[in-house]
Formats: structure tokens, sequence, C-alpha cells
């Protein structure tokens, strides 16, 4: 197992599927739930032409289909891009421009916003709504888990919120992400430092 973000996902709904993953107000999903559905976004996306190393907007509130579109764009080897539902239209002309976006998932509400940008932005080929339409197009997709293999140095990209400027991208390999900013450890040395710790 690399410790690839998708991967360490996948490896934790293989190890406890029945453990609750994700509350979102009164949705909550399970591991095996969330995988699933993941699946099904990442299919979905798929068939769209998202393949490794594209980039996918995430424009919406906190929700269950903001961390559906992460895990499966993760599972395809893309990269999710957050966008701050704050920006204004220059902003987010500017970022989906910056971060070559092919596709953008969005909340309604930002709909006008995302519209009155797409001409500046024609790097970005599809855009998909979160609305009624979601879970029946998610849910017409396979929640087979049957992707390919993925690498530690797959893209990891958060954007800063423009606070200073406009906003920045900063990329780091997964692996680093996992081990700087996720206090990851080695599993296989795991039961060493435990051992250790145990003696001293």
């Amino acid at each position: 197992m690399a410790f690839n973000i998708a991967d360490l996902f996948e490896h934790t709904a293989d190890r406890v599927p029945d453990r609750l993953a994700l509350i979102v107000g009164d949705d909550h999903l399970t591991y095996a739930e969330l995988e699933a559905r993941a699946n099904q976004v990442a299919h979905r996306l798929a068939s769209l032409g998202v393949g490794p190393g594209d980039h996918v907007g995430i424009y919406a509130y906190n929700c269950v289909p903001w961390v559906e579109a992460m895990l499966g764009s993760f599972k395809l080897r893309a990269v999710p891009i957050n966008i701050n539902f704050r920006y204004v239209e220059d902003e987010l002309a500017y970022l989906l421009d910056n971060a070559d976006c092919v596709a953008v998932v969005y909340d309604p509400e930002f709909a006008d916003r995302l519209e009155a940008v797409r001409e500046r932005v024609p790097g970005v080929k599809h855009v998909l709504p979160i609305d009624e339409t979601w879970a029946p197009e998610r849910d017409a997709q396979s929640s087979e888990r049957d992707f390919g293999p993925r690498e530690p140095d797959d893209h990891y990209m958060l954007y800063t919120g423009g606070t200073t400027g406009m906003p920045k991208g900063v990329v780091w390999r997964q692996e680093d992400v996992f081990m700087a900013l996720g206090q990851g450890i080695d599993a296989r040395c795991r039961h060493g430092l435990m051992q250790l710790s145990r003696k001293t």
C-alpha cells in the first residue's frame, strides 16, 4: 500500500467498513457507504474523461458530495481543488484558470457566478451541480473499486484564501501530506515503536 490518500482511505474502509466515517447534519455514512459513493463519483468523472493529473474544482459548502468528489478524484489520481465559496468573479476565474481545472463540482447557489466566468475559463469542460440530479447520476455508476495503482508522488493541492492577493496553490506529494500534516507513521514500524515506548 502506498502512502496515498485514496489508498489509505480504502485500507481503512476495508478494515472497519461499518465504522462511522462522516457526519454532516443528519447524514451519517459508514466507511463502506462512503467508499461506495466515492467509487461511483470516480466512475462518473472517468466517464467524462477525467483522469490522472487532471484538476477537479469543488465549489461548495461543506457537505457529503464535497467529500465524495474529493475522494472520487483521488481514486482516479486526479487532483481535487478547493474553491472558497466567498470568491468574487475575478478570484473565481483566476483560480479556475490558474489551477487548470477541467471539471467543477458546484453548489447550485453559486451557479450564476460560475456561469458568469465560464467564457474566461475555456479549460473547464464539465460542470456537475450538487442538486437533485447528483445522487441519481452518481448511483447510476459502478460502485466497484477497479482503479489502477497509485503513487506516493500523486499530487495534493491546496489553494489559499487569497487574503493577500489572488489565490495561491500549494502542491504537496501525497506521502508528504500524510507524514507532515496527518502526523503519519510508517505502519511497518508502528509495532516496534510501541514496544520501544513501553520499555522506556
